[in-house]
């Protein structure tokens, strides 16, 4: 049990701003940080939730409740996975080889790629949070997202193959991996099941499209970088979350058009 604490206080500290006890880095506190990576979206996804009530409190207009859905994830996550969107950018940009592309993953320097990429994903998102329709209770959605990209993300980070070594590496080789496997699956099954109740025609589709980007981006890694690695999870997290915000609004426009 106190392994498991360590773990999930080192899950919030490595990929959250969340305060958390000191824990020291040994294998045996890493073991389950990957499975205790969903949690990290479930804090994320009650700030969401905490802003639309105070959105609605206060009658912010719909543009206003969409740069916090754009921004709030930044500050809560610190820009972790944002870094490793940038980096994975850079790196597709390049056109080089594998071994160059991972060189660029852990080159520090921002490039001109990763700056064009980071902002049209914020505008993007800020976009697609401004066209949301919270007339129906499949807005919800919404604050399962985080859930939803980050169990994807430690999934494919935990089954597909190893892309060098890195932080990633040493916490899937931390951790004992069909354990961690079979905790993110009952993660999946959990959010699913939470989703498909909230709203059957949305939630199955936005379900789709976080499993859809988890196999597309686990086969890229593996075609242009060998493998998963720390950047390519974030890169998945980023990348998943844009899609299923995407998938939610397409949706909520086709329920809207066929039955009212």
């Amino acid at each position: 049990m106190k392994n498991l604490l360590r773990s999930i206080a080192m899950a919030f500290t490595m990929f959250s701003r969340v305060p958390m006890p000191q824990v020291e880095w040994k294998p045996e506190n890493m073991r389950d940080t990957l499975a205790a990576f969903p949690l990290v979206g479930v804090l994320l996804g009650l700030v969401l939730a905490g802003w639309y009530a105070l959105s609605e409190w206060l009658l912010f207009d719909q543009f206003l409740f969409a740069a916090g859905v754009a921004l709030l994830p930044v500050l809560y996550t610190g820009g972790i996975h944002l870094d490793g969107f940038c980096d994975t950018v850079d790196a597709l940009a390049s056109r080089a080889d594998t071994e160059r592309k991972r060189e660029i993953l852990k080159d520090p320097h921002v490039g001109a790629f990763a700056v064009i990429g980071v902002s049209a994903y914020l505008l993007a998102y800020f976009a697609f949070g401004t066209e949301l329709i919270f007339d129906k209770r499949d807005h919800f959605l919404l604050f399962l997202i985080p859930v939803l990209s980050r169990t994807v993300a430690g999934y494919v980070a935990v089954c597909a193959e190893s892309g060098g070594a890195g932080l990633l590496d040493t916490m899937r080789g931390a951790a004992e991996t069909h354990p961690a496997k079979q905790a993110l699956e009952i993660w999946f099954c959990i959010v699913s099941f939470v989703m498909l109740v909230i709203s059957p025609f949305a939630g199955l589709f936005v379900v789709l499209s976080a499993a859809l980007c988890g196999w597309l981006v686990r086969r890229m890694a593996k075609r242009q970088f060998g493998g998963m690695s720390g950047d390519l999870a974030g890169y998945l997290v980023q990348v998943g979350e844009l899609a299923m915000l995407a998938t939610l609004i397409l949706m909520q426009r086709v329920w809207w058009l066929w039955f009212y």
